[in-house]
């Protein structure tokens, strides 16, 4: 059976080094076809360079998507262009480095993964559910399964698409808010559906920051230094099982571990 292992916002040193450390454990456990990993706050934090992304592709993973953090360091925008497996939100300007889609195969099964950013609270140039037929239309034909990280904010803009994809893409996954979500379920028409699936770094903190800090800023409402935390490392992300029939899942679960290394 063909399966998918996301993997949510790797964050920072303390989260690659919790994927690195408990992806060998997960392949060996649920023998995933696929790894996708969202890597947009992987340096630090924010962004993501060329040197971490080959360090997830070189570990076996298949495809990393990425957010609104997509372009903050400036050395990534280069390698976006040279490496297919990397993708940004295809709703941001065509003119950007990279591409929002990627097909990647494994035993003969080929997946579409797609990144998608909201536009509620946060900034993209065109509608995500707009930018997705013209996606979807692309795929159609070239892949048995379509993976769909739609990197957003708000519940009811994720929840929103969920529903609008239903029957049309094999999953729709959401990340940002790193909190995981307790709503997965596969909908009615067949696509598997998770608000958040979570994040992969330091549960100690106050979405991957320093709590002190966090809550300094919240309290004082002036501006504070942010760092990564670096207290109780988790992996999160969820677990799907397609349908034999393409475009289609036959389940979805979370997927939560602590790790214990450093």
């Amino acid at each position: 059976m063909t399966s998918i292992l996301f993997i949510g916002d790797v964050v920072g040193g303390l989260g690659r080094r919790t994927l690195l450390g408990l992806l060998p454990e997960l392949r060996s456990e649920l023998a995933p076809t696929f790894v996708v990993v969202n890597g947009e706050n992987a340096a630090g934090g924010l962004g993501i360079t060329p040197q971490i992304a080959r360090e997830l592709l070189d570990a076996g993973v298949d495809a990393i998507t990425l957010g609104n953090h997509a372009y903050h360091r400036r050395e990534i925008l280069p390698y976006l262009d040279e490496e297919p497996r990397i993708v940004r939100p295809a709703n941001y300007l065509r003119r950007h480095p990279g591409s929002g889609v990627t097909v990647v195969e494994q035993d003969g099964v080929r997946l579409g993964v797609v990144n998608l950013s909201g536009t509620v609270f946060l900034n993209a140039a065109r509608s995500p559910f707009d930018e997705v037929e013209t996606v979807l239309d692309g795929l159609e034909g070239k892949v048995d399964h379509v993976l769909v990280d739609f990197h957003a904010e708000a519940t009811s803009e994720k929840v929103a698409m969920g529903w609008y994809l239903d029957g049309r893409v094999t999953a729709v996954l959401g990340t940002h808010t790193h909190v995981p979500t307790a709503d997965e379920r596969v909908l009615p028409k067949g696509t598997a559906y998770m608000s958040d699936v979570g994040m992969t770094g330091p549960r100690g903190g106050v979405i991957g920051v320093k709590k002190e800090q966090a809550i300094a800023s919240l309290v004082e409402q002036m501006s504070h230094r942010f760092e990564t935390s670096t207290d109780d490392p988790w992996i999160m992300g969820a677990l799907i099982r397609c349908a034999p029939q393409p475009l289609r899942a036959e389940s979805i679960e979370g997927v939560r571990r602590a790790w214990n290394g450093r």
